[in-house]
């Protein structure tokens, strides 16, 4: 909780600040979709595309997988 997390789903992957966790959805606060990762090495996503809201909601069921962010 309060990390940069990335978060892979079912269609996007999303970054962002963990805020809150239950069993329906994660909250991220300063969101981004990641379109292009690049070299899992790059200190930064090659396509990170910040979304336009301070919060932003992402389904539990969606993410396959999870872990703290560059």
């Amino acid at each position: 909780m309060g990390e940069r997390v990335l978060l892979m789903c079912a269609n996007y992957f999303y970054t962002g600040k963990l805020t809150g966790v239950n069993e329906e959805f994660v909250e991220l606060e300063d969101p981004a979709i990641v379109y292009e990762t690049g070299a899992w090495s790059n200190k930064t996503y090659q396509d990170e595309q910040k979304l336009h809201c301070k919060t932003f909601y992402v389904r539990t069921p969606a993410i396959e997988a999870f872990g703290v962010s560059k």
